[in-house]
């Protein structure tokens, strides 16, 4: 999820994972408030630390790109498995927690042209899966190489039916960018032919940043709400269903176009989601989750003045 400067889930059991010593780990619940992790930029801090400061249990690690070819790795550069993100990762499930992969992104080169249909697609989700033994995954489809490409987005979503069937129980999560009164062209046709393929996709998440909006609070539930008719109309759920197959993921503090999400309007949004009980809350990223006032739009900070990982302990109340 990044745009020019950056860039889940319902509640699902997980397989016992390993520590770092390698003793078992117990089972453990995914949370749906779950904000993203990147270790590829933003002086990354230890996840348990933040864990012990603000309660949050999951996180959204991203992301998955292509290590060459249709190979997965995390941000094209770093090893799928014996690096920085494995390490995180064991820690997270060493404090008690879990993660949620993120594939693709705004940038980057991803898995979603280079793999040249859905089978070849679907066997390096699978790789990941295996890797970790996970329970639900996190495609972050953007920009014009994924979003905005008929190929591209069918592709995905025939690589999503596929790992869906064999891999019982897993769930699956699409990312995408919105307008301030739910999905744009782009964003409904993914729907649609989610349900014209019966992907099964569990939860659709919508980013209400970077989309014009002068009220980042009401824009986000509006949006939202958009969201929650359009996936009504579509699969013929009630409106409370819908809500549970949704997710809201943010930018915390300034976005890219100076858009203001302040503490008092993300608590707000939360409060809001909890009351509608809401598939999925994220923003990006934890590690902007720091004060820097009229710092802008950085890589280690929110650009507003605020305590230390306070968007994450807003989340982890949901």
């Amino acid at each position: 999820m990044r745009r020019s400067c950056l860039a889940t889930v319902l509640s699902v059991m997980v397989l016992a994972a390993l520590s770092p010593g390698g003793a078992a780990a117990a089972p453990v619940a995914v949370s749906p408030a779950a904000p993203y992790l990147f270790l590829g930029w933003g002086e990354p801090p230890s996840p348990a630390s933040v864990m012990s400061a603000t309660g949050v249990q999951s996180f959204t690690m991203a992301f998955v790109l292509s290590g060459g070819g249709c190979s997965p790795a995390w941000d094209s550069t770093r090893p799928l498995t014996g690096g920085a993100d494995e390490q995180a990762i064991n820690e997270i499930r060493a404090a008690g927690g879990d993660i949620v992969p993120s594939f693709g992104g705004w940038s980057g080169n991803k898995l979603g042209p280079n793999c040249p249909d859905s089978e070849s697609l679907a066997g390096a989700y699978q790789q990941v899966i295996d890797a970790y033994g996970l329970s639900a995954i996190d495609i972050d489809i953007e920009n014009t190489d994924e979003f905005e490409n008929e190929t591209v987005q069918d592709r995905i979503l025939g690589a999503l039916k596929i790992v869906k069937a064999n891999n019982p129980g897993l769930q699956t999560i699409v990312t995408f960018g919105t307008t301030t009164t739910g999905p744009n062209t782009w964003g409904n046709r993914l729907i649609e032919r989610a349900a014209e393929l019966s992907v099964g996709i569990d939860v659709f998440t919508i980013m209400p940043f970077d989309f014009g909006s002068s009220n980042i609070h009401d824009d986000t539930i509006a949006a939202a709400e958009g969201l929650n008719a359009k996936l009504v109309s579509t699969f013929g759920w009630s409106a409370e269903e819908a809500y549970g197959h949704m997710g809201v993921s943010g930018m915390n503090g300034l976005s890219d176009q100076q858009e203001m999400t302040s503490l008092d309007a993300w608590t707000g949004i939360r409060d809001w989601a909890g009351g509608v009980n809401l598939g999925r809350l994220a923003f990006w990223a934890v590690s902007r989750d720091r004060p820097c006032a009229g710092g802008g739009v950085v890589s280690n900070c929110s650009g507003i003045d605020q305590p230390e990982w306070e968007f994450t302990r807003i989340t982890a109340g949901l």
